[in-house]
């Protein structure tokens, strides 16, 4: 009786495990009320087998034949609502901004899960690549927190021409044991860690000193383990870290997307 106990509490435990931590992964908040898109933000249906993403491309402010782009994936508890006055200064410079929502997020279609935000990631990179307005060799993946690991798997699978990571975790199993997990149980690991290492191109890195939720350590091992990576370490927490415009646009000019 007492083995036959054990293993239903084990069997519950590992069931509770499986069903609750996708919810803790992807809070996916709902529209805001009231908050409707700008006037000059294309929206985008990315069609997938998962169903339809929504996607807002920025256009550049400065016209050109073939602009640069930032494909942007933003963390676990946001939306592409609240992002497009944060990249009016890229816009400025002549870049265009495509953001891009994550499955099961605000309007989109389909249930968030690793394997879902990778078809997504990649559908949006595709996108930026059939634009006739967008030079496919200056697209960069541009990811924050849970949207570093979107952006790193762009980065694996397809050639953008830079990476930038902000605030970003090696993986989610690293965070395992806080919440009595073992390792084996996380169904969505986004592992950048040992992805990073197959990137040959340039990649920057943000990362707050005083981050409560993904500590400096991670951006630590990303920026060792990546082939040509820097770290830029800022004085912020996880989610009050500001743009680091002239930053970005220094790394950018040095990697022949902006002219120097």
């Amino acid at each position: 009786m007492g083995a036959t106990v054990v293993a239903v509490v084990l069997v519950g435990y590992i069931v509770a495990v499986l069903a609750v931590q996708r919810a803790i992964l992807f809070p996916h908040p709902e529209p805001p009320a009231g908050r409707t898109r700008p006037p000059d933000a294309e929206q985008v249906w990315l069609a997938t087998d998962l169903g339809k993403i929504e996607a807002w491309y920025l256009p550049p402010k400065r016209s050109a034949p073939r602009a640069p782009v930032l494909i942007y994936f933003h963390g676990n508890g946001e939306l592409i609502d609240f992002l497009p006055l944060e990249f009016a200064e890229p816009r400025d410079w002549g870049v265009g901004v495509l953001l891009v929502e994550f499955p099961g997020y605000g309007r989109s279609t389909g249930r968030p899960s690793q394997a879902s935000v990778a078809v997504a990631a990649l559908a949006a990179f595709d996108w930026t690549t059939r634009q006739p307005r967008i030079d496919p060799a200056r697209i960069v993946a541009y990811g924050r927190s849970l949207g570093g690991g979107a952006a790193v798997i762009v980065a694996s699978r397809r050639k953008p021409a830079a990476l930038i990571l902000e605030s970003t975790f090696t993986s989610v199993r690293s965070f395992a044991h806080q919440f009595l997990v073992p390792e084996f149980l996380v169904r969505d690991p986004f592992d950048s860690l040992s992805v990073l290492s197959t990137y040959a191109g340039p990649t920057l890195l943000f990362h707050g000193d005083r981050d409560e939720i993904v500590p400096l350590a991670h951006g630590r091992r990303l920026a060792q383990e990546a082939r040509s990576g820097h770290l830029h370490v800022l004085s912020c927490g996880h989610n009050d870290c500001p743009k680091q415009w002239p930053l970005i646009r220094g790394f950018l000019a040095a990697n022949s997307v902006l002219p120097l």
